[in-house]
């Protein structure tokens, strides 16, 4: 088991730690449909990567009311 040697100060300790914060999301415009999207990642909205059709994106979902 680790033992300090000397007492770390909370200043010290704090620097230390100064490189761990997060850093804030860096957002493209998507080229097909404008949107919002994670750099070199396919679009969300509309299913587009580097103006390629990559995922199919369907917008209709069937519910069957009568199986709730």
């Amino acid at each position: 088991m680790a033992v300090q040697q000397n007492k770390v100060s909370k200043s010290r300790r704090n620097n230390r730690r100064a490189h761990d914060a997060l850093v804030a999301a860096n957002p493209n415009e998507c080229s097909n449909c404008g949107e919002l999207k994670r750099p070199h990642h396919v679009c969300p909205s509309c299913g587009h990567y580097d103006s390629k059709e990559v995922v199919a994106i369907n917008d209709e979902v069937e519910i069957d009311e009568d199986a709730a």
